[in-house]
């Protein structure tokens, strides 16, 4: 599914918290954007892991469900 064009599109919103700690992203703070971006590469962003975990930039399935299940 390809979020750029469906009506999973959305504006930037500066009220919502980005939990990514990789502080040069273009995508800080628009969730669709951002969410969309993974999707393409095949990971995850980084809201959807504990604050440790998103901290080694592993994006990918397997580090998610890790994080899960240790969480």
């Amino acid at each position: 599914m390809s979020f750029e064009n469906s009506k999973y599109n959305c504006e930037s919103s500066k009220h919502i918290k980005c939990t990514c700690t990789y502080s040069s992203c273009s995508r800080r703070g628009k969730c669709c954007e951002c969410v969309a971006y993974h999707n393409r590469n095949g990971e995850f962003p980084a809201c959807f892991f504990s604050e440790k975990a998103e901290r080694n930039y592993d994006r990918s399935f397997a580090a998610l469900v890790k994080d899960r299940r240790n969480g």
